[in-house]
């Protein structure tokens, strides 16, 4: 044991120790435990000593008791000390004590049975645990189910809530709660009402699943897993069962006290009635399968009443009359197979007799053949290889057989119920998610235990594996996000357990072997196991019993008698009976036996692969084992949940008497180990168990820490220095991110030094209280004793002196005295007086020094002042100069702008001559071409020549040969022809010569040709040479031109800056600075377009010059040569060097050009002279070209220059200071411009000064003119207050002559009635004559005006006005619109005049009845209504819409009352009032709507403050500490640090709720809603205030203490004190506190004694009995110094309240609505005086 653990064994600790009658008890250490004792010395309760021995080397010492403070908290997590002997106290003190069933312990909700109906399960109840968070609340199966809808709201994850417990502890009541809290919170809205029928589908499946055992009157026979569907909106869509292992055995046979299923029952209850007349049934007595308990009546329960329940839910569901027939067929068919009787007829025969009348109606009910029947069920058919033999059966087998058969038909009658219920429960829509409620048999162990419990515990094993791992995932998630250091805990792991159960070769597995064998019997199968299994240490088998063998399940070892197991796996049924069954004539029962394919448990989308694969069978004799289909559907309901987000709540039951609160330690305890609540225990304590954050820890142990520590502002590192010096051993605590985590103990161990500290305190205390009132009696004591003795002591001394010599010395002393006195006091008189006068001396010297320095402080101020003015002169100055430099600035770039125009308009021009130039280029292109076309026809021409010479010459030497060949021949003829020979050679040689001189002559033409051509080409290159020295000196002088160009520039420039010297004047006026900045980018921009079309054109004329140079050459030179001609950088077009390059360029192809003509010097000469020519006048373009793109850059570079200079000087401005001075320098050049430019600015000047003066009068005239109006608006004010004292006095003459008056006003009444006639004869002939209608009218009024004069006696007052608003039919839609629907409450004329609308409205109304048009005061009447009912359902949620139009339909009301002419309203209006009555029409009806409306409008403007108030009562009024330092907090537990609970973004205060009050006092002040209605509205916040605050005390047990009712009784003070600042204490609102101040006051008050209960049944009127016991209940104590409240004082208090009468309800409805009224309030606002404001856009309204 840890040594730190040891030093809590003290004297006066407690402990519990073992206990056989009560499993533990406590004891009280009576000395000091050290270590090496081997006996801990204890006291027990009931006064006796014990002696605890302890190993003095290893001690075990029994556990701690937890302090007193930590009994009874919510979550068992929160104990100090984690055990078993805690966690059961602990449950005890809340269930026996407290009266609560529910405690959490970490993520278990652990509900003990309480056998009682409690009042805790109501609507409000559900509603007030909505939107909570779960450590928030009490515990209850409503936070629970609340947290699981939650999460799966917010994580869009599934859940799972896992019911568990043993049999009558409550699991279906728990399951049926929570699936209501899902119907009552996700209200699905449709007409469908799904969550009504999921509701009934309770009532059927308790009915047909639910029976009477020895342990619960309505035990749940079977496993139900329910999945509920939400909708994307987490709304009910529908809903999902699923059942396991339902206990058919009970139909055939019941333990005694036990009974069949309740639907049995019901039925034999209602036999008498009709609809169950056919079924010929008995009293349940009569019949064997509902009589064998030997009990068939449940105590409290009326069987009657539940059928009619069952079959109302049947009709919900969607199953009507057909279907419920045929359920009842059935069922009454199994009781009377029940009844029929199977006789023994022999060795091994059996038979039934023929006559036998429950056979007849078990065969006419089901249709089937009851000789079929009859021998089937005594008889077996076996088929052997060579035939099939019919075997008789003993009379035992057959009754086997009858039983299997109903227990057969009763378990397809289940399924098909479920399967309809599914039906009915299925809603068309899309599942988003679902949450499924698991009620599930919880661990069973009894005296005899079979199949059936060997599969409950046997489920049970694979709940607490996944509750292990679950467990143990959620803690360590908590400490890794925590940044604890996460150690590996050793838990419970049952997986061997598993293993032995469904493993192969497990008890399973040879069960299902067995079965397979025909003649496998339980004993066979048993043996099986002790052979196969008798290693394993979890199976062993019994000492006395060769039919059993055990198990060591989780929870206890649990011993299985083996027999029949067999028989219930195998659930078989003879063939021949399912054939009879298959051919009924019953299609009800028919379906149920229709051959299909095996299919274990299906779900929606969900295919479980099972764990081993199943056993095929062979034939239909072999079917799926029991089992087997249970493991299936096991593994599938494992796979879902394991799927889903689990919540697990855990029943208990607290006896097995069924006794309301009463607690049986031992049956707790053994459900603890059972269900895994002490697993869980056991799993925290073994690490840090508990966990407080640094502010609890901070205001719990406070008083631990020192001034110097409690002083630091980080309370986190506060508590940390804290814990690090009262505890010293590092191990015992771990500090996380938000939270402390303490071993077990340690927590206890603070408790103890914080419990030392203010016993010191409270010691010290003592000790001065006590010293200071023995103190104070003992000087009370003196001080009489020394008066006493100065009486006695004169009394004896004046005895002793009293003669006639001690008198006269007396008044000789006396007169001495009075003279000394004298003396004395002219002498202090005289020193008094000379101080008083050096005092003032020196005071008026130092006030004349003190004038003096502050004269001299003001004198140095001023001088400070000057400097400071000087320089802020100064800043201005230089800020103002900055400004003129801008404004320069500006200038320029106007100017430059200007400037850049004009030469964009010059490139504009230039780039007409390029294109001009382009097209004559394209003409001498189009020359060329032709000349280039000549040249190629003179080619053709000289190849055709030299062809022709060719020929010629190949004749020629033809005609050589032929004459050689003559030659040849004529010397052949020699001799004979020598004459003709030699002359024809003559001829030849003749002939040739010829030739040959020709051909000389033309090769001498073609020579000197050659050299005329030579001559012309020097003669054009010498000519080229000229003309390029030509264009080199015009580029040196358009350089020069370009400078003097860029001279004239800057010259201008300088005569801009002159110019902007002079606008200094004018900067004040200018606003223009800035756009410098737009401007200079506009210029940067325009720079940069500038650039792209310079590089553009340079592109441009680089493209035409190697246009030129390839039409120069394309034909001559090869396509390199040409390319080395040409620019390859088109940036470098734009430099002149550049451009002399390119010329020399063409002037290196002029000469390749010229050697070309010199190759071809034949035939060329007039080509030549035509090349020469259009090469001329390239050249003068090329020049023209080189000297535009050379303005183009040098303007291009001035641009430049410009801008980086201007750009420069906007961002350096002390560089301006410069260029200023050199521009002032040149000033003097462009003095006569600088004049002329002066003279305009100061023409401008002079036009602004001017305009200004005009505004300057006009202004000066208007404020005349205005003060005018306003003297003339006090003059009229004058004279209306003259003339409201004259109307009062005439008031008051009139009274006096009221009865003189009294004829007069009857011949005023006939004259009106007779007007009025008139009035309506001429309104009958204006009806024709619209133009004239207001004349006419005018003419009337004046007539009623001038009757009424002459009738009355007393002097007329003169009036304007009638209070009436005359308006159009056809305006009536604007009207409407304009104040009613358009209209904005925040306008400042609605502020103004409250109820201005209503008042505008009732003055429409008047006029529409002064005419006497019924349809127009109708229409306009329901016009309003419609609008109101549009703005304010468009508006619901608008709170200050709402409060306006309340007051102005309120308003609207009282004016519809107030001049309606009844007496009863009459009373307080006055004389003028009376006259603008209604005439014609009576309104009372629609008075009583706009009543509606109003009440409408009400209750729709409370529910918008409730829903704004309602978030901030709890944490304001409950939680927030107004008093701070008197509270401490107390560890949470588990709850509070579950993954719900979010920290608020918004922290509420009292003072949250106060201010959130007077807002919406001050909305319903300022649009004049009257005091009654205020009143009626804050009364029923102050009752939501209080009725919340009470619900969530009567909810929340951590609420309930002594310093709690302090701070609630304080905060109530501050809501009546707010009371009394509005003056609303007349409202009653604080009767509507009562309840709460009362359930403060008892917090506080004293209960103990008998006076204390009946002072609490005296003064706790506003509280029922309920509440008041459960406020009694709740009571925790904060310290150790508080106690709790006993439960003899709860019982006593609830004695004296027994006769109260009342309601009875737990909780207060905070929807309840006081009934609100609309009082009578005249108004005093007269209707002729008021005016529409111009802002309503009424114009059309037209005052009478």
């Amino acid at each position: 044991m840890n040594m730190a653990l040891l030093e809590l064994y003290t004297e006066y600790n407690r402990v519990w120790i073992p206990d056989a009658e009560h499993v533990w008890k406590s004891a009280e250490i009576k000395r000091d435990f050290r270590f090496g004792d081997s006996v801990l010395e204890l006291l027990l309760e009931d006064g006796t000593e014990h002696h605890y021995p302890v190993d003095p080397s290893k001690p075990q010492l029994p556990p701690l008791r937890n302090p007193d403070i930590l009994v009874g908290e919510n979550d068992l997590t929160a104990l100090s000390y984690l055990h078993e002997p805690a966690v059961l106290h602990n449950l005890k003190v809340r269930f026996v004590e407290s009266r609560i069933i529910y405690t959490y312990c970490g993520i278990i909700l652990v509900a003990v049975n309480p056998y009682k109906q409690l009042p805790i399960y109501g609507d409000a109840i559900i509603h007030a645990y909505s939107g909570q968070n779960m450590g928030d609340m009490d515990p209850h199966i409503f936070a629970v189910a609340e947290e699981a809808y939650k999460q799966m709201a917010r994580n869009h994850n599934n859940q799972s809530i896992i019911v568990s417990g043993e049999s009558g502890a409550g699991k279906t009541v728990s399951a049926r709660y929570a699936m209501r809290y899902f119907a009552v919170v996700s209200k699905s809205g449709s007409k469908t009402r799904v969550e009504d029928k999921v509701l009934a589908s309770n009532p059927i499946t308790e009915a047909i699943g639910n029976a009477k055992t020895n342990r619960n009157d309505n035990s749940s026979r079977f496993g139900k897993y329910t999945e509920i569907s939400f909708d994307r909106r987490y709304r009910i869509i529908g809903a999902n069962m699923r059942t396991y292992l339902l206990e058919k055995s009970r139909v055939v046979f019941q333990a005694d006290n036990e009974r069949n299923y309740h639907i049995f029952y019901q039925m034999c209850s209602c036999a008498h009635l009709p609809d169950f007349k056919n079924l010929r049934l008995l009293s349940a007595d009569n019949f064997r399968y509902t009589c064998m308990g030997g009990d068939i009546t449940i105590e409290g329960v009326d069987d009657k009443k539940d059928m009619e329940e069952t079959q109302r839910t049947f009709s919900l569901l969607g199953l009507k009359g057909d279907f419920q027939s045929d359920v009842f067929k059935v069922l009454a068919a199994i009781l009377h197979l029940g009844n029929v009787e199977i006789r023994n007829s022999g060795e091994d025969k059996s038979s039934v007799p023929p006559s036998d009348p429950h056979l007849a109606v078990f065969c006419e009910l089901l249709g089937v053949s009851a000789e079929g029947l009859v021998r089937w069920l005594c008889h077996r058919r076996i088929v052997l290889v060579a035939e099939t033999v019919v075997k008789p059966v003993p009379r035992e087998r057959a009754v086997n057989a009858r039983d299997a058969l109903a227990k057969q038909v009763y378990a397809h009658l289940f399924d098909c119920i479920i399967n309809r219920i599914n039906t009915a429960l299925q809603v068309p829509g899309k599942q988003h998610a679902f949450i499924g409620v698991l009620d599930i048999y919880g661990f069973e162990t009894f005296d005899i235990n079979s199949f059936e419990q060997f599969c409950i515990n046997y489920a049970n094993e694979k709940l607490q594996q996944q509750f292990n791992l679950h467990v143990f995932k959620l803690e360590q998630e908590e400490y890794m996000k925590e940044d604890i250091p996460w150690t590996l805990i050793d838990f419970y792991d049952n997986q061997p357990v598993i293993d032995l159960i469904e493993a192969k070769l497990g008890i399973l597995d040879l069960l299902d072997e067995e079965c397979l064998f025909p003649q496998g019997t339980d004993q066979s199968w048993l043996q099986k196991l002790y052979n196969y299994l008798d290693a394993n240490p979890l199976f062993e088998k019994p000492r006395l019993s060769n039919e059993a063998f055990v198990i060591q399940h989780f929870a206890d070892k649990v011993e299985y008698q083996c027999r029949g197991f067999l028989e219930k796996n195998r659930d078989a049924l003879y063939e021949e009976l399912l054939d009879i069954m298959r051919v009924s004539k019953f299609p009800f029962l028919a379906k149920f036996f229709q051959e299909e394919d095996e299919s274990t448990v299906t779900s929606k989308g969900i295919k479980v692969r099972p764990a081993r694969p199943g056993v095929k069978p062979a034939n239909k004799q072999l079917r799926t084992s029991v089992g087997d289909k249970f493991h299936s559907s096991l593994s599938l309901l494992m796979e879902t949940l394991n799927a889903t987000t689990p919540h697990y709540v855990r029943c208990i039951k607290p006896n097995d008497d069924k006794i309301p609160f009463e607690y049986d330690s031992r049956r707790v305890v053994q459900q603890l180990r059972a269900c895994g609540v002490l697993e869980t225990i056991r799993i925290s304590a073994q690490s840090y168990p508990s966990r407080w954050t640094y502010i609890e820890f901070y205001s719990r142990y406070s008083i631990l820490m020192s001034h110097l520590e409690a002083d630091l502002s980080d309370k986190k590192q506060t508590c940390k220095n804290v814990l690090q010096r009262l505890i010293q051993d590092p191990n015992q605590y771990k500090f996380g991110r938000t939270k402390i985590f303490f071993r077990a103990g340690q927590v206890a161990y603070l408790e103890k030094l914080r419990l030392d500290r203010l016993r010191g305190a409270c010691v010290t205390i003592q000790k001065h209280v006590r010293g200071w009132s023995q103190r104070r009696k003992y000087l009370r004591m003196r001080e009489a004793a020394v008066v006493l003795q100065q009486y006695i002591r004169g009394k004896r001394t004046i005895r002793k002196t009293v003669s006639a010599a001690t008198l006269k010395q007396g008044w000789a002393a006396v007169v001495i005295q009075r003279h000394w006195r004298g003396y004395r006091i002219k002498q202090i008189y005289q020193l008094v007086r000379l101080a008083s006068v050096t005092i003032q001396a020196f005071t008026r010297g130092w006030m004349a020094r003190k004038r003096y320095k502050k004269m001299m402080e003001e004198h140095k101020a001023l001088v400070l002042q000057k400097y400071a003015r000087a320089w802020l002169a100064r800043r201005r100055f230089q800020t103002m100069r900055r400004l003129v430099l801008n404004v320069q600035l500006s200038y320029r770039v106007q100017q430059l702008r200007k400037k850049i125009e004009e030469q964009s308009k010059e490139n504009r021009g230039l780039v007409e001559r390029l294109t001009s130039l382009a097209n004559t280029h394209s003409q001498t292109v189009d020359r060329l071409q032709g000349a280039e076309a000549q040249l190629g026809k003179s080619t053709s021409q000289k190849a055709f020549l030299e062809a022709r010479e060719k020929k010629v010459k190949e004749e020629a030497a033809l005609r050589i040969a032929q004459l050689q060949k003559e030659i040849d021949a004529l010397t052949l003829e020699k001799q004979n022809l020598e004459k003709k020979f030699e002359a024809s050679i003559k001829e030849a040689k003749e002939s040739f010569d010829q030739i040959k001189r020709n051909l000389l002559d033309e090769k001498e033409n073609e020579a000197r040709l050659r050299k005329i051509a030579e001559n012309n080409t020097d003669i054009q290159r010498q000519d080229h040479e000229k003309e390029v020295d030509a264009l080199k000196e015009e580029i040196k002088r358009l350089k020069e031109e370009s400078l003097s160009i860029h001279r004239k520039i800057e010259e201008g420039g300088q005569v801009n800056s002159d110019l902007q010297e002079q606008v200094i004047q004018l900067t004040k006026h200018v606003k223009v600075i800035p756009e410098l900045r737009r401007d200079l980018n506009q210029l940067q921009n325009q720079r940069n377009n500038m650039d792209r079309k310079m590089k553009q054109q340079s592109e441009q004329a680089r493209a035409k010059m190697n246009e030129i140079t390839r039409q120069l050459l394309g034909g001559v030179v090869e396509e390199e040569v040409l390319t080395g001609l040409t620019l390859d950088d088109s940036d470098k077009i734009s430099e002149v060097e550049d451009l002399l390059a390119a010329f020399e360029g063409l002037q290196k192809a002029t000469r390749i050009l010229e050697n070309h003509q010199r190759e071809q010097k034949e035939s060329y000469e007039t080509q030549l002279e035509g090349l020469q020519l259009k090469v001329d006048h390239l050249q003068n373009e090329n020049s023209k070209l080189q000297n535009l793109f050379q303005e183009k850059s040098n303007v291009n570079e001035n641009i430049r220059h410009e801008v980086s200079r201007l750009s420069s000087e906007n961002s350096v401005i002390p560089e301006l200071k410069l260029q200023v001075s050199e521009l002032q320098r040149q000033k003097q050049e462009l003095e006569v411009h600088v004049e002329e430019q002066n003279r305009e600015l100061a023409e401008k000047t002079e036009e602004i000064t001017n305009t200004l003066q005009k505004k300057i009068k006009e202004e000066s005239s208007l404020r005349r003119h205005f003060e005018e109006k306003a003297e003339e608006l006090e003059e009229v004010k004058g004279e209306l207050q003259g003339q409201v004292e004259e109307l009062i006095e005439e008031h008051d003459h009139l009274k006096r002559q009221l009865l003189m008056e009294s004829e007069a006003k009857s011949k005023l009444r006939q004259e009106t009635s007779r007007l009025a006639a008139e009035n309506m004869d001429f309104e009958e002939q204006l009806d024709q004559k619209d133009r004239l209608i207001k004349k006419f009218q005018n003419q009337i009024k004046s007539l009623e005006t001038s009757q009424k004069a002459k009738q009355t006696s007393a002097p007329a007052i003169p009036k304007d006005y009638l209070g009436m608003l005359e308006y159009k039919r056809e305006d009536e839609p604007r009207l409407i619109e304009n104040i009613i629907l358009d209209l904005k409450p925040k306008g400042v004329v609605v502020n103004m005049i409250p109820g201005l609308p209503a008042y505008i409205l009732f003055m429409c109304v008047r006029h529409a009845d002064y005419l006497n048009d019924e349809a127009k005061l109708k229409s306009l009447m329901n016009a309003i209504i419609s609008a109101v009912k549009k703005v304010i359902t468009s508006h619901h949620k608008d709170f200050e819409l709402l409060s306006f139009w309340l007051s102005n339909v309120y308003q609207l009301l009282n004016c519809l009352k107030q001049y309606s002419g009844e007496e009863e309203f009459m009373k307080q209006t006055t004389p003028r009032q009376k006259k603008n009555c209604l005439q014609n029409f009576d309104l009372s009806e629609h008075r009583q709507i706009l009543s509606d409306l109003a009440i409408h409008i009400y209750h729709q403007f409370i529910t918008i403050m409730e829903k704004t108030l309602t978030p901030a009562i709890v944490p304001g009024v409950l939680e927030h500490e107004s008093l701070q330092g008197i509270s401490s907090m107390k560890p949470t537990g588990f709850r509070k640090r579950s993954n719900s609970a979010y920290e608020d973004s918004e922290t509420y205060t009292i003072s949250s709720v106060i201010q959130q009050l007077s807002v919406f006092h001050s909305t319903m002040t300022q649009h004049g809603m009257e005091q009654g209605l205020i009143r009626q509205a804050v009364k029923q916040l102050f009752f939501l205030v209080g009725a919340t605050t009470l619900n969530n005390i009567m909810l929340r047990k951590d609420m309930c203490s002594c310093r709690k009712g302090m701070q609630i009784r304080c905060n109530i003070s501050y809501l009546e004190e707010w009371l009394k600042e509005k003056e609303l204490q007349s409202s009653n609102a604080m009767d509507t506190l009562r309840p709460l101040s009362q359930a403060a006051w008892l917090l506080q008050v004293s209960k103990s004694t008998d006076d204390d209960a009946k002072e609490i049944a005296e003064k706790c009127t506003e509280l029922n009995p309920v509440q008041i016991v459960k406020i009694l209940n709740s009571y925790t104590p904060i310290d150790d110094f508080e106690k709790r409240v006993k439960s003899s004082f709860v019982r006593q208090v609830q004695s004296l309240l027994q006769d109260r009468e009342g309601f009875t309800h737990l909780m207060l409805d905070t929807d309840y609505r006081f009934q609100v009224t609309f009082p009578f309030c005249p108004s005093s606002q007269a209707l002729e005086l008021l005016q529409v404001p111009s802002s309503l856009h009424l114009g059309f309204l037209t005052r009478i």
